[in-house]
């Protein structure tokens, strides 16, 4: 079989190594895919965004499947596109993306369908969304409704802090149009959890619980990124807890998703807050994570391929998708100064990995034989073992084995799901 993987990520690079264990799997294309990614498929660079430049190289290449990954594609409906050519794909439809294109969407759904979230307030205009904000209790959480490369919601802690977010958004633009509307929402308190999930708009099988680490700095300190690491499992995601979201969060989402006429299919990332009164949903995306993907994949025992075909052909129920019992860490490699102002262009040195270790390049360009930097999150290096502990140390490990000029990377990644077994 000859495949299709959009996008360019650590993220793709993870799925592109998983979907190459299936010995079916004669060729991949990766599009625009990155300079690590070139070792293990052929890029073109084309832009993930980019519909029509994609459609038209899935007419001449004619692959026999396809895998959309980032979010912007799917809400812009590249599935729907590609299959109307002919060419099957994993991923959902223009019309259930927007379950992660609108936050406004999926607050009106979860309402609807009585599925647990924290209760918002919608508004679509500045003067509006500041009256209620002088009515508020501090924290509380302020949305863009649409996508704003995972930085769209914002913590406030004073009604002069959310003042600025509203303005932000609604009347400076800085998220374009996707702050044409503003969620303002409680503030939720509990562990966070990350649960993807395989789903045929029927059948929902969870995979390995994960846990992000988000902000810049160790001790969850500094700026939001959009990951500097993960581990898996996730030890506040209890058996117990799992079977109550799956009766009360996963299910009855795919089932109102379908009743809305929006059957989701594909990977459906459920964000999550374990709060004293139950877990509830902090947001949904449409498509695998970044960098909880990084975790979850090496953990996969069954044949990835097999079970994205499944998703797409309704027969998901008929797989047996089996993860390993043991965990997984990935450790993040940012350039320096990431997410803000960082220098790129340094050449990477890349170690040879061992059984259970993964490199996982994220923001990287080839200069003929050399690896060099091309983003601020650079690779994730990754380790599974028997036990979280093993798996965190294995990672450093590795990490500490990969160099350039100005890798800066947290020291304290897995260190809460630690503390939290003890």
């Amino acid at each position: 079989m000859n495949l299709l993987v959009i996008g360019g990520g650590g993220r793709e690079h993870a799925v592109i190594k998983s979907l190459k264990k299936n010995k079916t799997v004669e060729k991949i294309w990766c599009l625009p895919g990155n300079g690590g990614i070139a070792q293990d498929a052929e890029c073109f660079p084309i832009k993930a965004t980019d519909i029509e430049g994609i459609v038209a190289f899935a007419k001449e290449h004619k692959p026999d499947f396809a895998v959309v990954t980032p979010d912007d594609p799917l809400c812009l409906g590249l599935v729907d596109r590609l299959e109307e050519i002919g060419v099957p794909c994993f991923g959902p439809t223009k019309n259930a993306a927007i379950l992660e294109g609108s936050k406004v969407f999926s607050k009106q759904l979860m309402e609807k369908y009585n599925i647990p979230t924290a209760k918002a307030c919608v508004f679509t205009q500045p003067d509006a969304a500041l009256s209620y904000l002088k009515t508020c209790d501090y924290p509380t959480v302020v949305k863009a409704d649409g996508l704003a490369l995972g930085k769209g919601a914002v913590i406030v802690n004073s009604f002069e802090e959310a003042k600025g977010a509203v303005e932000d958004m609604m009347v400076k633009k800085i998220f374009g149009e996707s702050g044409s509307r503003v969620l303002i929402e409680e503030f939720l308190t509990g562990p966070e959890v990350s649960v993807l999930s395989f789903t045929d708009g029927n059948a929902v099988v969870p995979m390995v619980s994960s846990m992000d680490h988000k902000r810049a700095k160790d001790g969850d300190k500094g700026l939001n990124t959009g990951g500097m690491g993960t581990v898996a499992p996730n030890p506040y995601y209890t058996p117990e807890i799992a079977d109550v979201c799956m009766k009360t969060i996963f299910l009855p989402t795919v089932r109102a998703m379908k009743e809305e006429g929006r059957t989701f299919k594909g990977c459906l990332y459920f964000g999550l807050m374990l709060t004293p009164k139950g877990p509830k949903v902090i947001e949904y995306n449409c498509r695998f994570g970044d960098p909880e993907t990084q975790v979850v994949l090496p953990l996969l025992k069954s044949d990835l391929l097999t079970v994205m075909q499944a998703c797409r052909e309704g027969t998901l129920k008929e797989e047996e998708v089996e993860f390993e019992k043991g965990a997984a860490c990935c450790v993040v490699l940012a350039s320096d100064g990431y997410p803000q102002k960082y220098d790129t262009g340094y050449e990477i040195t890349l170690p040879k990995t061992s059984e259970g270790e993964e490199i996982y390049i994220a923001g990287a360009k080839r200069d003929g034989e050399k690896l060099l930097t091309a983003g601020g999150r650079v690779l994730g290096a990754v380790a599974k073992a028997e036990t979280l502990e093993k798996a965190v140390t294995r990672a450093y490990e590795l990490a500490g084995r990969i160099s350039f000029a100005n890798a800066y990377m947290r020291r304290d990644i897995g260190k809460r799901a630690l503390d939290a077994l003890k």
